[in-house]
Order: structure tokens, then sequence, then C-alpha cells
């Protein structure tokens, strides 16, 4: 057994990190699989010396490597009960292009998307493309053979990579490239571990017996995804074994098998030129799988790009993720499955033309009910939809859900159809109706049979199914594994797939590569069992978990917890938009992904044995950079709600461990206000004079670069008084109850007086009554038995006044939200907070409906010419949009309005005055937001609606933005 100061030793060895404590192995004891194993440690290798450490630690220990990237993997490749190696943080550079050979380096890092986006200035592109390419990575892709959606039309991983720079078992460093006849038999000279491989190689491989049997027992050589084993029936395509002219490179094996040979540390791929600019889709609507499957080789006439499917059980998810509403429009009725048809051309007319003959023959045939012609950002709206489509499975209530098991299946195009029948039927003999997704054009499609894994019945099923697949897939001699790997659930089927005879030779491979067995054990040979080692225990006893926060939606907060697959979607990076997930970005440490934060929930929920579960300080580390951002809520596939998790820990959390004073002064800090409201020149001196504020900021623990907001002279409460009477007083629209935030009443009461003078103007009647606070700030420092009481309080305060006619508007995005997120969780009165929060906006959302309804119209406000720059609350895109803000702000005419892509600005209430967390919360400011108003000149507005956001965006840039509702107001025409 190791013991603890080994692993201390190894750890001041190495320039990156080394962590073994219970938190990494629960964060890194799980991928995107079904499986769970705790490590022995996690590394996070800095320089290529530090892998070589690592290879002469796990030889001299006999203890294992597993190589790891964006941890998307969907059959267990990335888990194991040795030191799991994070490539992801450093090995991220891209080395060098050759822009003649269209060839690039890089190292094992460096995602997919980020690649492409460093290649399209050249002109080039590389062309597997994943349905994670926002975050996987090209290590990742390599083990994996990866393909995705345009294999069709460029080919699969194996067919880019040209070079491997590798460490060996024996710690040694290794190039494989592409080698003559010649080369190769150099090769065979050489007294080291390399020339054992060449050796060996060449003696299992060059009998023609051998030969032969590979031949006729691996996967058709049509069938392009395949990765089934060591590819050996690539290498033996060479002119090392046969008449041809096609060099040997020991990268096809290395390709696709999964960190069990070598370990790699930098890859040369072959690159493409960038495909034609103008594209079409054809979405095809079929009303059931099977005439759906029967169009696929007649839409292959056409030389499509992608031919992707969706089934029914998919779009269905769709629905009820808030993300993907916008990307659901081009569908057509309720269809059993959708195939999405993808043309591309430099000639537009002929793209057409093309586009029109593909319909006409769809139409012919009589398969498809509807054709539905996509283009521009339809196009992208539509793939968006299919790409979330394997997180979306996992939005499935309770504990049945899709196994990733027999997902994988590839077979020859003219064989798609029958087996599909075969497949449906074999499917009915185990009562199931299974998910029919993926990649039709190439004849492989992600079926996955809907399973309760925490059930021993049918944990044994999961072995019949994918027993029974597997021997289907061989009768039509398919891949079973197409593009995600053999991994631990299909690598001891591996035998049967390839026979006996060819699997002793992967065998005999594995072993002269890695003879102590340190890289990846249990995967692709000497298997680890497909049905243990799970990532739930069989028939376990549920943890009974009460909370304050409704999770019945979800069935508790445990299962809310397990709604994360692994699917990696917050480890996008910023170029590639959304918010989710700020800390993560900023970071780049897997422990402050949306990912790591439920897993080790679950990990603790689950597996705790204290009274109090919440009560670790594990857990209380995983959410401390958590914003509360609530990005995921909407852009996690699963829709995860982390800031809902986050919000019940603290609280239960602070159960146990009581509540630190300076919580309490930032949930508090209504009451503070209130008070410093009474003496506001007094309280104003004290926060900006410099020796007062420098002592203020040393107590509380306040980040000193902050500065603190000035407090209003006059609350919005006594300004109403003196204002109400003033403005227009046409007939009046409609009564509108105005929510006098905290924020607003004290702290930006003259955006509530805008507020107030621009809507009275515009012939509403602003109602505005005494009521408690949001109870915002205390859901954010996890205090939710007073949270809960405000709701009560105000719910009960307004159920009888919000309606239709009277509806409820707010200013500051987290709190007027709270009417429709958090109180339908805390409030007791469920069908009264339902009600309120149908009828409760953004006072941006509530104007621009006025405008739709043509209540509002442009008329009414100044041809003065202005640009804007509006940067949105995170809260307004995670529950509703910032098309509103956009919208209102483009009623005058000439005003020209842009959307800041800045994700989160980094503040988030508290958590960036609080001095450790200050770089965190400016590194996040700079990803996006700060360059971007730096780069506007002073004559363009900054808007933003977020109390918190205005505050980071002055204390980053020295800029003021302003709210929307200022900006409209100011360019009001006066009556």
């Amino acid at each position: 057994m190791i013991s603890t100061s080994q692993l201390q030793n190894l750890s001041s060895q190495l320039e990156g990190e080394l962590y073994f404590d219970n938190l990494m192995k629960a964060i890194y004891a799980t991928d995107a699989s079904v499986y769970r194993m705790l490590p022995l440690a996690v590394a996070v290798p800095k320089t290529k010396n530090d892998i070589m450490r690592l290879v002469k630690f796990a030889k001299t220990y006999k203890t294992a490597l597993i190589p790891r990237a964006a941890g998307t993997s969907l059959a267990g490749q990335c888990v194991g009960t040795g030191i799991v190696v994070d490539i992801s943080k450093y090995f991220n550079k891209i080395i060098n292009i050759d822009e003649k050979q269209r060839t690039v380096t890089v190292q094992p890092g460096v995602v997919r998307d980020e690649l492409n986006a460093y290649l399209k200035p050249f002109g080039l592109f590389f062309g597997p493309n994943t349905s994670t390419s926002n975050r996987c990575m090209i290590g990742g892709m390599v083990g994996n053979n990866s393909s995705g959606t345009t294999s069709i039309k460029y080919g699969v991983t194996r067919d880019k990579v040209l070079k491997l720079d590798v460490v060996l078992s024996d710690g040694s460093e290794v190039v494989f490239s592409h080698l003559s006849k010649q080369e190769f038999d150099e090769k065979l000279k050489y007294d080291t571990l390399e020339g054992d491989i060449y050796r060996t190689l060449k003696t299992a491989l060059e009998s023609d017996r051998v030969k032969k049997q590979i031949k006729d027992n691996f996967p058709k050589p049509e069938i392009h995804r395949r990765n089934t084993g060591y590819a050996i029936d690539k290498l033996i395509e060479s002119e090392v074994f046969e008449t041809s002219e096609k060099a040997i490179n020991v990268c096809d094996l290395l390709t696709g098998s999964e960190g069990t040979l070598a370990f790699t540390t930098e890859i040369t791929l072959q690159l493409d030129e960038l495909p034609p600019a103008e594209n079409i889709m054809v979405a095809a609507h079929f009303r059931s799988i099977e005439h759906c499957l029967d169009a696929v080789e007649l839409v292959m006439n056409y030389d499509l790009y992608t031919c992707e499917m969706l089934d029914k059980t998919i779009l269905d998810l769709t629905r009820h993720n808030k993300k993907q509403q916008a990307n659901r429009e081009f569908i057509d009725g309720d269809p059993e499955a959708i195939l999405m048809c993808e043309l591309k051309s430099d000639d537009k007319s002929e793209l057409t033309k093309k586009a029109g003959l593909l319909i006409d023959d769809l139409k012919l045939s009589g398969l498809a009910y509807a054709n539905v012609l996509l283009e521009g950002g339809r196009i992208d709206q539509a793939n968006e939809l299919r790409k979330a489509g394997l997180g979306l499975l996992g939005n499935m209530i309770g504990d049945e859900k899709t196994a990733a098991c027999i997902e994988d299946t590839a077979v020859a195009l003219e064989d798609l159809s029958e087996y599909i029948k075969s497949f449906s039927q074999l499917m009915e003999t185990h009562n199931q109706k299974p998910v029919y997704y993926a990649h039709a054009g190439a004849g492989e499609l992600h079926l996955r049979p809907i399973l309760n894994l925490k059930k021993k019945s049918d944990v044994k099923l999961f072995r019949e199914i994918t027993t029974d697949v597997a021997h289907l897939v061989k009768r039509f001699q398919g891949s079973m594994s197409g593009e995600h790997g053999d991994g631990i659930v299909r690598a001891e089927f591996i035998p049967l797939m390839i026979g006996d005879e060819n699997y002793a030779i992967l065998k005999q491979i594995k072993s002269v590569f890695d003879p102590e067995n340190i890289f990846n054990p249990g995967k692709i040979v000497e298997a680890f069992p497909m049905d243990k080692s799970l990532r739930y225990v069989p028939d376990r006893e549920e943890p009974e978990i009460e909370t304050v926060l409704d999770f019945s939606d979800t069935l508790g907060i445990l299962r809310e917890a397990e709604k994360c697959n692994g699917s990696g979607d917050c480890r996008k990076l910023p170029e590639f938009g959304g918010t989710m997930c700020p800390s993560y970005r900023a970071t780049r440490n897997e422990k402050d992904t949306t990912r790591a934060r439920a897993n080790a929930l679950r990990e603790f929920l689950t597996h705790s044995e204290k009274e109090n579960r919440f009560d670790h300080k594990e857990l209380k580390e995983v959410f401390d950079l958590c914003l509360s951002c609530k990005a995921c809520a909407s852009e996690c596939p699963s829709s995860v709600d982390v800031a809902r998790l986050k919000a019940e820990f603290q609280y239960q959390y602070q159960k146990a461990n009581g509540i630190h004073w300076r919580t309490k002064l930032f949930a508090y800090n209504n009451t503070i206000n209130r008070y410093g409201s009474r003496l506001p020149r007094l309280s104003n001196a004290m926060f900006s004079n410099g020796l007062t504020a420098s002592v203020l900021k040393k107590i509380f623990g306040i980040a000193n670069a902050r500065t603190f907001p000035r407090i209003s002279s006059k609350s919005l409460y006594k300004t109403f008084e003196t204002i109400k009477n003033k403005g227009n007083r046409n007939e009046e629209l409609k009564d509108v109850y105005l929510f006098n935030d905290e924020f607003t009443n004290y702290l930006d009461t003259s955006i509530g007086i805008d507020a107030i003078e621009l809507l009275t103007a515009l012939n509403y009647n602003i109602i505005l009554i005494k009521h408690p606070e949001s109870g915002r700030a205390f859901l954010s420092k996890g205090l939710l038995d007073k949270a809960k009481a405000y709701a009560n309080r105000n719910v009960e305060l307004f159920k009888d006044l919000i309606s239709k006619d009277a509806p409820l508007i707010g200013i500051e995005p987290s709190a007027i939200l709270t009417f429709k997120d958090e109180y339908l969780r805390l409030a007791d009165d469920k069908v009264s907070a339902n009600k309120i929060a149908e009828h409760t906006y953004l006072v941006e959302e509530f104007i621009h409906q006025e405008i739709e309804c043509g209540h509002i119209t442009s008329d009414q406000f100044t041809l003065e010419a202005k640009r804007i720059k509006f940067h949105g609350h995170c809260h307004q895109k995670a529950l509703s949009n910032q098309l509103s803000s956009f919208a209102i702000l483009n009623l005058p005419k000439n005003y020209e309005v842009t959307i800041i892509p800045s994700g989160c600005c980094g503040m988030a209430g508290s958590f960036g005055y609080e001095k450790e967390h200050y770089k965190v919360s400016m590194q996040i400011g700079e990803q996006t937001l700060f360059p971007a108003i730096r780069r506007a000149n002073d004559t363009v507005m900054i808007s933003a609606n977020g109390t918190s956001c205005r505050h980071q965006i002055k204390d980053g840039t020295e800029r003021e933005a302003l709210h929307p509702i200022t900006i409209l107001r100011q360019a009001l025409i006066s009556n």
C-alpha cells in the first residue's frame, strides 16, 4: 500500500500539483460514464518531466496512471484506482503550424474548438467534430479515436494523426510517425523498448494466416467508425505487411488505445482546408424510426457533410430545457425522428438547387412527412439542439436513466435499416423502448436502453442487453465501439467481436508496451467487469435528506445532484459563449466546475456517516468559488442548478458550524443600509475616506481595492411621496406594481426614480406599496430560514394584487427574479407564489411587451444618435433573457446597441467584495467584459442592469455603467 509520505515525496518532486485529499479523489472518481472508482491521487502535471516522474513512481510502487483530459468519456476510460493524471490545465499549448504541409503540433490538452479558432485565419481546420467540441481535448480525441458529425466527409481522428511524442512505460521518450519498410526494419535493430515494440508487431502480424483472421473478424472495412480494441487491422494495410505503398505508422495503433499503451505529450495532426462557406440543412421529419432509417441511403447520395438523427425522446426532453426553447422553432409537428442533412458549396445557387432535388427525392419516397429548409443561424440552432442531446438525456426525472452501454454501435450503411429492425425486436424482448440518436449517415446510432442502475435487477439487464447487442453487432460484422471507445463498458466483449486469436495479439501488444500494466489498466485488455464499480451501489437504501428548499420536482436534493451525468459543458471556455462556469474559466481547475460541485455533493450525501450529511469541510471548499450565477440552471443540458444546491448546503452546514459574523454582515446589508440612510452624508464620507474605508475593509475582510457603494440621500420610498403626482396625466394604460427592492431603495434610488418617471410619462399608473425586501442577500449566504420568511410575507402581500392587468415589475434582476425562482421553492403557499410569478417581470421585459402591443413607440423618444454596449445580469440570462434589454435600448430610432458576450461580470453580490475572492472576481471580469469596455471609446455608453455588475465595471474599468431604464428615461421626449 502506498503511504501518505510517499505521495508527499512525489508531490515535492513535481512542478505541477498532486492531490490526495478526499475532495479531489471524490471529484475524479467519475467521468461521464456509469462507473465510479476512487483514485489513489490526482496529478496535474506541468511539464514532460512531471510525466516521466509519474511513470517512474507508478512503476516503482506498482500503481497505475489514468490519463484524463476533459473527462467526458462515456465508457469509463477515465476512472481507476491509481493516479488520475489531468493534463487539461497545463498541457494546452499549440506548439507550431506548418501552413504548407497543412499540419499542426499541439499538446494533448488543447480544446478542439480552440484549435480550430486558431487555425481559421490560415484557412485550415481539424475535421473530427464531436458534440463536446467546445471542451473536449485533442488528447482525449486521440485516445478515443473520436469522429463526430463530420466523419462522413473528413474521416476520424486516426486519419489525421501523423506523429505522437510519447513517454513509454520505462520512462523513455519516443516519437511514433510514418515509417517506410526500410525505416521499420532499422527500428527492429534497436536494443530498447521501442525496438521490442516493433519486433513484437512484426512477429505477431506478419503471417498470412494472422492477416486473414484479422480481416475475417474485425469490423467491415467500409465502417470508418471502428474502435474495437487496438487497430491491428490498420497496421496490416501497410507495406510492411502487404504489397502496398502505404507507410506504417504506430500512431494508428495508439489512436483509440485509450492511454493503455503510452503517455502522449505532443500530437501532430493533418489538417483540411476550411469547408465551403455556404451551407443549407434539410431537416426531414418522419412519423417512424423505420421511415427515417430507410431514408438514410437515399439522402447519402447527395454528398452530405453531416447526416444526423434525433428521435422523439430527445426532442421531447428539449421542451423542458430553457436554453433549447429557441432552438426548437424549426420542428414541424410531433415527429418520431428528424434527419438533419447538411449540404455545403461555395456556389449558393448550386447549393439551393441541390437542396431542392434532395427534398424532391424525399417527397417522392413518401418517407418524410415534412422537409424544413434551414439556413444561416437556424442551422446553428438546430446543431445546438442536436449537440445538447446526450446531456439532455440526464434530464429524466427519477432513477431511471438512459444507460451508455450499447450507444456506440456502428454497421455498414447498407446494413443499417436491417440492423435497427433486428435491434428493435431484441429490445422488445427486454421490454425496452430505446433512445435513437446520432450519426445515421455513418451507420452509427447512439442507442440507449432506459435502466435504473440502482437496482440489481436492472444491473443484470444492463449486462444482458449489452451481451445480446454484442452478438447482434457481430452478426452484421459491425463495430461495438464506433467512437466512444471500449473503456470498461465494452472491453470485455472485444474477444467476442474480433475472436480469441486476435484478442491474444492485443494482449501481446499491451504486454510489450506496458509489461508492468501501469497505463490505464482494465481497459481494452484484461478488462474490468462491465457491471461492477458502478456509480451507485445496487439496491442501496436511499438516504432521506430533509431540505428547506423544495426539491420535489427532482425527487429530492440528492437526485438533483445525480442529474449531472458528467458531460462537462461547464468546462467550455469564454470564447465559446455563455456564462457557465465563471469560476472554472478563471482557475481552469476541475474542482471549480459545476460538475465537480454536483459530484462532490452526491458523493458526500451518499457516503457520509454523519447525522448532518452536509457537514463536511470538503463541500465548503468545493462550493466556495461558486458565484451562484445560475448559468448552470439554463446552460447545463441536465439543468443542474448548483446555485440552489449551494444555498441549501450553506444553510445545512451553518446549522452544524454556526454563521460567521461577516456572513451576517452581508446578509443583513439592507438593515445596515437602512441605518446608514439616516445619516447618508456621514455614511458616505466614512465609505469614501481613504483611512476610514481602509479600516472598515480590514475589519470586514473586504478587498482593499474595492469601492463601497454610496447610500442615496433619500430612499425611494421617501422620494416616491414627492414624485408620485408628477408626470403625464393622460389616460393610464395599466396599473403596475413596482417592487422596490433593497438595492434600489437605498443605493440606486436614482434608477428607481427614472423608472417611475419614465413609466408615468408613458401613461402607466405606478403603485409602490410598503413590502419586505426580496431576501436575495439571505439566499446568497444560505440563511434560508430568513429568506423563507421574506418569501412568505411577500407572497401573502402580493397574492391578491398581482394579475395579468396589474403585473409586478422590478429593477434589480437578482431581487425581482426571486419571485420566479426561489420563491417557488420557499413559499408555503405554492399556488399563490406561482400565480405571482406568472405576472412578474423585469422592468425591461414589461416595457418590451408593451412595445410589442403597440403601447410604446419610437416616436416618444429622441432622434439623437448614440452607441451603447450592454452587459446583462447573470440571473436575467438564466431565468429570462437579454433580448428585452436589447429591444428597449433600441427603441430610440438612432440608438445602435450591441450586447457584450460577457458571461458573468465576476462580482456576484458580496462575492467580489470578499478579499479571498477578489482575485478570481477580477479574473472573471477580465475574460470578456473588461476588455470589451476598454475597447469602447468614451462616446460609447456602457449599460448594465445589475447593481453588482455596475460596481464591477466601475472597479475594473473606471467606466460608469447606466441602467437601461436610465438611458431610456434620458431619451424620452419631454411632454
